[in-house]
Formats: structure tokens, C-alpha cells, sequence
């Protein structure tokens, strides 16, 4: 991509702070219906997502509801934007109520032609601290897609599963979701906009959810469990109030695959290391 604008962003950082209030834990802990960690202890897995949100105002917004283009990451105009996937190294918990560094990198940009177009594909590198001990490094890959009709089925054999849970997406779901995390991205909540501007049929299901999800059905089969590395990709839209499950089985001893499918298909797969608790 030499020559190309967005070469200007390669290597950016961005650096935040952030306490892991235990408020925000407890809406956390509402929305997927469990218990709260008390102050002290750790955080589960995946909800260090709701944590370093930037609080723009509505004019530092784009028409979607993202941060307008430009800003930490590059601009990519006239596309939409969605989280394709990531890898996380989990070193050490991440402890409730203590204040949080992070510490953000534009690590690669690569644009590739896909079924739907041209698609742009933006990895992030984060790096999380507590009292100076590094306790998580993650990469996140977000894509930017040109307009088209999203796919919505995936033809594709999954083995049998050893744990299962099943979800009701409900609005209800997606709305406090997307309020616990500050995602104001309008195709979880806008159904005009998600169905009429972005062409899905209905509210999608983020993402990160869908993971964090898929992460603690795994660990409720496996509460000794200790997470050592997670590698997950979204693969289609899920949509808004079709049930879906998630589920994984045991490949060997220490890894494990999960996966998210309804009624049409896998949607979300990812590949987990662990070890056990002693």
C-alpha cells in the first residue's frame, strides 16, 4: 500500500486510562444475568471491553453512530465498518476496581478484494496494565467493507458439541449491551438504519458479545479453567431475534474450539488455550 493514505496511520498510538468501576461490572453482570465479582477480584473474560471508551459527543460521531473517521484510526470513507476478529494473550487478571493503562497501536493496514468488494482491513494492538504488570496483549481486526448485502448463511459442517448454551438475542439484550459498552454503532439498536442504510434484515448481534459469550459457556463446562490465549474470527452477521447457541468441544488437552451457529449456519468460530487451575 505504498503511496496510500492511510500509510500514514501505521504505527499510531494511543494511550488511556481507565478504572474498572465495579458499577459498570454490576451493568455488565446484569445484562448477561450472573453474578458481580466483588471489588478485588477479576474481571471475567472479554468484559475489559466495556472499559476505555472515549465519551465523544454527538458531533464527534459519524453518520453509523462510530467515532467519525479520521480520528486514532484511518479514515475509510463510504464503507461500513465491523469487527472481524482478534487474538488475545491473557498473562494475568485483570482485577475489579483498579485503575487500568492501555496503551493502543495501528499495527498493520491491508486492503484485499473480497465476494462483496474491496474491504479494508485495520489490526489494532492493545496492551493492558495494572500497577505496571502487563496483563493482557490483544489484536483486534476491524474491516471496512464496501456497501452490499451482508451474507447470511455459511454452509459448513461443525463436529458435535460438548457444551452447549442457547441465546435469545432479544433488543432488549443488544440495547444494554451496547449501553454497558458505549457502542453507539446504530445496527445494534436502529432497525431503520440497520435494515434500510446497511441492508441487514434486522438488529445485528455484536460481535464482542457473541465472543464473550462463546468464552463463558466454555468456561461454565470448565470453571478451573485458567485462559492463556483466545483466537476468534466473526464469519456472518447474526441477527436480532433469531435464538442462536454457542458451544465448543475438547480438541486436546489445553485447547479447545468454540464456535456460535442458528439456524443458518456457523456464524462465529475461535480456538482457546488454558490451562488448568491447581
Amino acid at each position: 500500500m505504498a503511496g496510500d493514505p492511510t500509510d500514514d496511520w501505521l504505527g499510531r498510538k494511543e494511550y488511556s486510562n481507565d478504572t474498572l468501576a465495579p458499577a459498570l461490572v454490576k451493568r455488565l453482570a446484569a445484562t448477561f444475568g450472573q453474578p458481580a465479582p466483588e471489588q478485588g477480584a477479576a474481571l471475567p473474560p472479554l468484559w475489559h471491553w466495556a472499559f476505555f471508551q472515549e465519551p465523544l459527543s454527538a458531533e464527534g460521531l459519524g453518520l453509523d453512530g462510530h467515532p467519525a473517521r479520521g480520528g486514532f484510526l484511518p479514515p475509510a470513507e463510504n464503507r461500513n465498518r465491523m469487527w472481524a476478529g482478534g487474538r488475545i494473550d491473557f498473562l494475568a487478571p485483570l482485577k475489579v476496581g483498579v485503575e487500568a493503562q492501555r496503551e493502543s497501536t495501528i499495527a498493520k493496514i491491508d486492503e484485499k478484494h473480497g465476494r462483496t468488494g474491496k474491504l479494508l482491513f485495520v489490526t489494532v494492538r492493545h496492551e493492558y496494565r495494572q500497577d505496571g504488570l502487563l496483563t493482557l496483549q490483544e489484536e483486534q481486526d476491524i474491516v471496512y467493507r464496501e456497501p452490499s448485502p451482508p451474507r447470511l448463511s455459511l454452509d459448513d459442517d461443525l463436529p458435535s458439541p460438548e457444551w452447549s448454551e442457547t441465546i435469545e438475542p432479544t433488543s432488549t439484550l443488544l440495547f444494554r449491551y451496547s449501553a454497558a459498552t458505549f457502542n453507539g454503532h446504530r445496527i445494534h439498536y436502529d432497525w431503520p438504519y440497520a435494515t434500510e442504510q446497511e441492508g441487514y434484515p434486522g438488529l445485528v448481534v455484536h460481535g464482542p458479545m457473541i465472543a464473550t459469550l462463546m468464552v463463558r459457556a466454555f468456561k461454565n463446562a470448565n470453571p478451573d479453567a485458567l485462559l492463556t490465549h483466545l483466537a476468534y474470527r466473526g464469519l456472518r452477521p447474526l441477527i436480532a431475534p433469531e435464538p442462536f447457541r454457542v458451544a465448543g468441544r475438547s480438541l486436546a488437552p489445553g485447547k479447545a474450539e468454540l464456535w456460535a451457529v442458528n439456524s443458518m449456519g456457523p456464524a462465529h468460530r475461535a480456538e482457546l488455550e488454558y490451562q488448568e487451575s491447581r
